[in-house]
């Protein structure tokens, strides 16, 4: 089986460690970084294939990181997670190439529509074969 690589990359420290407890139980190999150099890190050592991503973190906003994110790996799976997202925002991430966009979880329970979003985007990803991304230099 492929390493399921998933990185949390969330502003808030609470979030972060809710989300890393949830997939690490789910049995994903799971990452949280602090800032986005680490991110960026991840990505190009490519120890993540999944991202999970706040509207902001490390200082910027979602939709000035993913263009950096995808040309580190052009096949990176971004779910962007968020409670309330204005609708720009979101048809511009969508623009920039985020796989889904999941309701943050407000509380206990409200999980599952992230789970699913992570599975899908590791299933997605083994039928288009990036599970093992190897970069081309354009």
């Amino acid at each position: 089986m492929t390493m399921q690589g998933l990185l949390i990359a969330d502003e808030d420290l609470t979030t972060r460690k809710q989300m890393a407890e949830l997939f690490i139980d789910a049995g994903y190999q799971v990452t949280v970084p602090t800032s986005v150099a680490s991110v960026l890190y991840g990505i190009l050592k490519k120890t993540a294939q999944v991202v999970l991503l706040s509207t902001r973190f490390d200082e910027l906003l979602a939709t000035e990181l993913i263009p950096i994110l995808k040309q580190c790996n052009r096949n990176l799976t971004i779910i962007l997670v968020a409670s309330e997202l204005p609708l720009s925002l979101l048809r511009r991430a969508r623009s920039e190439g985020i796989f889904y966009h999941a309701l943050k979880p407000g509380r206990p329970g409200d999980e599952e529509e992230l789970r699913q979003a992570v599975k899908c985007a590791f299933e997605s990803q083994a039928v288009n074969g990036q599970a093992d991304f190897l970069p081309t230099h354009e």
